[in-house]
Order: C-alpha cells, then sequence, then structure tokens
C-alpha cells in the first residue's frame, strides 16, 4: 500500500510542477513600450499596404497627447488604429474645422477601424493619446473600398 501511495504522491508532485511551468511560461513579460522597436513593431501590428495616405506610429509614454499633421485629398476614408501594451489608446482625426471623429482600440495587439469622410482637401490633425501610457501605437488611413 505505501508503494502505491508513493508512486502517487511521486505523480502528483509532476503535475504540480508541470502545472507551475505551464503557468510561468504563459506570465512572460511583454518587452517594454519604452524600449520597443516601434518600425518592426508596425510591421507585424498594422502591415503597410499601397493605398495608404496617410500614416503614424509611436509610443505614449505619459498623458500628453501625439498630435500629427498630413495633408490629404478629398475623399472618403477608412481610419485604423493599431495598440499594444495594455490599456486603451485613442485617435482623433480633425481636417481644417470640420467635425472631429474619434476612435478607440484595447492595446493587446487589437486594431479598430472607422470610415469618415473630408469633404475638402487639407491638413488632416491626427492627435493619439492614453490615459493607460505607456503604450504602442500606429495608424493608417487609405481609401474606402
Amino acid at each position: 500500500m505505501s508503494f502505491r501511495s508513493s508512486a502517487m504522491t511521486h505523480a502528483l508532485r509532476w503535475v504540480a510542477f508541470a502545472g507551475i511551468v505551464l503557468f510561468l511560461a504563459g506570465c512572460t513579460q511583454q518587452p517594454s513600450v519604452e524600449t520597443a522597436d516601434i518600425p518592426s513593431w508596425e510591421a507585424t501590428a498594422l502591415p503597410a499596404t499601397a493605398t495608404i495616405v496617410a500614416e503614424g506610429s509611436g509610443k505614449i509614454l505619459d498623458t500628453q497627447p501625439v498630435v500629427t499633421s498630413q495633408n490629404v485629398p478629398e475623399g472618403s476614408y477608412t481610419l485604423t488604429l493599431a495598440c499594444d501594451g495594455g490599456g486603451k489608446a485613442f485617435l482623433t482625426a480633425r481636417v481644417g474645422d470640420g467635425e472631429s471623429v474619434r476612435l478607440g482600440a484595447a492595446c493587446f495587439g487589437a486594431r479598430e477601424s472607422t470610415n469618415f469622410d473630408v469633404p475638402v482637401a487639407g491638413p488632416l490633425e491626427i492627435t493619439a493619446s492614453s490615459v493607460d501610457a505607456p503604450v504602442l501605437y500606429a495608424y493608417h488611413l487609405t481609401p474606402r473600398t
């Protein structure tokens, strides 16, 4: 009887050890946002296409928004946001004094998109922000198909 008990105890220890190893493997630390290679991350998170009209990427290291501006032609567009690092990131897009478009995405490798129209060619101002900084973000503006 003691041999069975000893064998069972030994087997349970191995199962527990294997469970701990699997648990720890699932808890591997994500790469640091501060030291991330943005072009490499963007290439996998939001791959480039031939139809990109405007794009941007970077790190939001604190709660200060990051503002960029690019000239875009009049048209109908899709704005896509990808982010990583935990929490949530937001983009606000506005052409001139026109109405703004807001888009948010969970920063766990997700992508979110929205469609909007640019009624007149001009500078498109994109503001990236997050209250959950630090995060990585990337966006593409492509013609709506």
